[in-house]
C-alpha cells in the first residue's frame, strides 16, 4: 500500500511557535446505517458501531442527519445522544427543521454542511459568504444553546472570513479535491492541495477558528493532512466503515489511529529540532 508523498513545503511545520496539539479522530458511523436500511431493521447497529469506534480509538463520534433520513434517522440520534461515551458531532443542513432537533438533543457540536437530495455524499464546503445573512442569527441560536459550532468549507480565504464573521467556533476543512487527486495520482495536484490547505489551516488558527479537516480520508492520504500543526481534529467515516468488512471497525479504527499519531509525532520531533 502506496502512500502519499510529501512535498516539503506542505510537511514543514507551520512555525516553531505553533504548538504541536493532540490530535483528535471523530468517525463518522453514517454509512452503518446505510446497510442498515439497505434492508430494513435494526441491524447493524449504528450505536454499536460507535462503540466499537471509540474502543479502537475515536475520540468522538459523528452522524449526518440529512433531510431525506437516507441513513441516520432520528431515532439513532436520540440513541446516540442518550448512550455515548464520547462527544457527538451532529452534521447538517442549516434548515429550522435541523435547528429544532439540534435544539433538542443538545449534542457537543453541530457541523453545518451543504446538501443536495440528488448528491451521494457532501460535494463541496459552505457558501458562507452568501448565506451569511441566514448563517449569522443560525449559529447564533446554537452557540446561546452551549453547541459548539462548525461549518464544513473549502480551504479558501474568504470563506474563512466568512466564517469568523458569522460567529462560528470551528471550521472544517473540505479534503475531497486532495484525496481525489492522489487517487489520480497527480503528485503535483496534491502537492497544491496540501499547501492550500496548510495556508488555509494557518489563517483560520490565526482568526481564532479550531481548524478540523475531513472527507475521503484513507489510510493512504491521512498523514499529510495530520502534519498540518493547526489541525486538531479529523473526521472518517466511508473508508474505516468499508474497512470494517474485512477486519472488523475497531481493528480499523486503530490502524487510523497509529498512521495519526505517527504523522503528529514526526510533526513535533520536526518543531523541537527547528529551536
Amino acid at each position: 500500500m502506496q502512500h502519499v508523498a510529501v512535498p516539503r513545503k506542505a510537511s514543514e511545520a507551520s512555525s516553531a511557535s505553533t504548538p504541536i496539539r493532540a490530535l483528535r479522530l471523530g468517525v463518522n458511523i453514517d454509512h452503518v446505517a446505510t446497510l442498515r436500511n439497505a434492508r430494513g431493521g435494526m441491524h447493524p447497529d449504528p450505536l454499536r458501531a460507535a462503540h466499537l469506534a471509540i474502543e479502537g480509538g475515536a475520540d468522538g463520534i459523528t452522524a449526518h442527519l440529512r433531510e431525506d433520513r437516507r441513513h441516520i434517522s432520528d431515532t439513532d440520534i436520540t440513541r446516540l445522544k442518550n448512550e455515548l461515551t464520547r462527544p457527538l458531532n451532529l452534521e447538517m443542513a442549516a434548515t429550522k427543521e435541523m435547528l429544532q432537533i439540534a435544539l433538542r438533543h443538545v449534542p457537543n457540536a453541530c457541523c453545518l454542511v451543504p446538501e443536495r437530495r440528488e448528491e451521494r455524499t457532501t460535494e463541496g464546503g459552505l457558501d458562507v459568504k452568501g448565506s451569511a445573512k441566514m448563517l449569522k442569527p443560525f449559529v447564533a441560536k446554537l452557540r446561546d444553546a452551549g453547541i459548539r459550532v462548525s461549518l464544513f468549507i473549502e480551504p479558501d480565504p474568504k470563506t474563512i472570513e466568512a466564517a469568523s464573521d458569522v460567529g462560528a467556533d470551528i471550521v472544517e476543512l473540505h479534503t475531497g479535491k486532495y484525496c481525489n487527486l492522489a487517487l489520480e495520482h497527480d503528485s503535483n495536484g496534491v502537492a497544491r492541495e496540501l499547501e492550500r490547505h496548510k495556508k488555509a489551516a494557518i489563517l483560520a488558527a490565526s482568526a481564532g477558528l479550531e481548524v478540523h479537516a475531513g472527507h475521503g480520508l484513507t489510510y493512504n492520504t491521512v498523514q499529510p493532512i495530520a502534519r498540518i500543526a493547526e489541525i486538531v481534529e479529523l473526521n472518517i467515516g466511508h473508508f474505516l466503515i468499508g474497512e470494517a468488512i474485512f477486519g472488523g471497525l475497531s481493528m480499523a479504527v486503530r490502524r487510523m489511529r497509529v498512521l495519526m499519531d505517527e504523522a503528529r509525532e514526526a510533526l513535533s520531533t520536526s518543531a523541537r529540532g527547528a529551536k
